[in-house]
């Protein structure tokens, strides 16, 4: 068995990138999901060897289909109007991750589910850009749902809760959201043993 997880890990590249976006919505249909525009990128490195955080990157970007945020956006993200308004748009702010990135190019980027996975792909064929990642992507959600083995299917928040840690930072901020995800990657990579749950 432990010569069949070694040999995983050998397979496994040199860094995850975990990525959590924000993006334009509303509560009253007025911001389809298919017009949905990121508006902020949180990205953290973590080293495969240690799962230690290396390097993080974090951007607002402003949106042009929906410019002005809704009133349920900015109290579901904390991001202001000024934040956005102020902000690179996305082929800039895409050109800079990609930069960063660069500089660690054996990697393997994964997030909380797909939607984020999706979501950069509706911004880039909209910008008609690459995708500034360029990598394999793995479903962390997923990863931590299969380790946990009760079926449940966990958001950011109950994950965390889940592995009896307490969450850092804002929930549905990008950069806040990655370091989490970052922090439950020993779970769902099957490095660390969850708690057990009390009967």
């Amino acid at each position: 068995m432990n010569e069949n997880i070694e040999k995983e890990r050998e397979r496994e590249p040199a860094h995850y990138l975990l990525i959590d976006f924000e993006a334009t919505c509303a509560n009253d249909e007025s911001v389809p999901r298919q017009h949905m525009e990121i508006i902020e990128i949180g990205a953290v490195m973590v080293e495969t060897a240690t799962l230690r955080v290396v390097d993080e990157f974090q951007s607002f970007v402003r949106p042009v289909r929906h410019p002005r945020l809704s009133a349920f956006c900015t109290q579901l993200t904390t991001i202001t109007q000024a934040q956005v308004d102020a902000a690179p748009g996305f082929v800039e702010v895409a050109a800079a991750l990609k930069a960063w990135r660069a500089a660690y190019p054996d990697l393997i980027w994964g997030s909380w589910g797909d939607y984020d996975r999706n979501q950069l792909q509706q911004d880039c064929g909209f910008h008609r850009v690459a995708d500034p990642v360029g990598a394999p992507h793995r479903n962390i959600k997923r990863l931590f749902a299969q380790r946990e083995g009760s079926g449940r299917k966990f958001g950011l928040d109950g994950g965390v809760r889940r592995a009896r840690l307490a969450f850092a930072g804002t929930h549905h901020r990008g950069i806040d959201d990655a370091r989490n995800i970052a922090r439950l990657l020993p779970y769902a990579l099957g490095r660390a043993e969850l708690p057990r749950e009390a009967r």
